[in-house]
């Protein structure tokens, strides 16, 4: 009898799709960042808060991880708001919201930029011509 390791045989994973090809990366890094101002986060958020209290509970925040791709979505949002929720009252309110996007950042691979960003061409800061 002999044995045959199959997963010895398999062909290897094919590469990672280029970016900008429409493909969802699952397993997104540091350079796969979402970005957005803390306004957008904040709009971001309130879609998913089914009671429209105005708060964001365990249960909201947790389907809009799951809904971002997020693995363990049930453990991010526990986490989440356990370290966003100063008053331990089990919502995030709109005054502990600034501690929900640090938390985003850090643990949800958000990009929380201060302001809207543009693009800017290299020459037109530095007011040098290249010649």
């Amino acid at each position: 009898m002999s044995f045959t390791a199959n997963w010895l045989l398999a062909e290897p994973a094919a590469p990672p799709p280029p970016p900008g090809s429409g493909r969802k990366c699952l397993f997104p890094g540091k350079e796969h960042r979402t970005t957005l101002t803390a306004a957008e986060f904040k709009g971001w958020l309130k879609q998913f808060d089914a009671d429209g209290d105005g708060r964001i509970s365990r249960r909201e925040l947790r389907e809009a991880t799951r809904r971002r791709g997020a693995w363990f979505a049930g453990v991010k949002a526990w986490r989440a708001v356990r370290r966003a929720d100063s008053d331990r009252n089990g919502f995030v309110d709109e005054c502990e919201m600034e501690n929900l996007v640090e938390f985003a950042e850090k643990e949800l691979g958000f990009l929380i930029v201060s302001k809207e960003t543009t693009t800017a061409s290299p020459n037109s800061s530095s007011g040098r011509r290249n010649k």
